[in-house]
């Protein structure tokens, strides 16, 4: 068995699964985030730029934000899922 393959044991039978994958999946995972972040800080940024004033976020735009953030995070992990609601 290679060491990137995983045994396990599924309704009584033995199952190897291939996880060379799932390195792929997290780096590219960390680069789009990164990307993704980098962006809405250069977006932020040239928008008080524009206006000629510091950057003025409260809490309440805070919570929106996490909110958007956390949506978003539940529909990307519903990804794949073919089962109906």
């Amino acid at each position: 068995m290679d060491k990137q393959e995983k045994l396990i044991v599924e309704q009584g039978q033995e199952v190897v699964v291939d996880t060379t994958w799932t390195t792929k999946v997290l780096g590219i995972g960390a680069a789009v985030g990164a990307l993704t972040g980098l962006g809405a800080a250069y977006l932020l940024v040239q928008q008080t730029k524009r206006k000629g004033e510091l950057p003025d976020l409260n809490a309440g735009e805070g919570i929106r934000l996490a909110l958007l953030l956390f949506g978003v995070l539940r529909q990307v992990a519903l990804l794949g899922n073919n089962d109906e609601k």
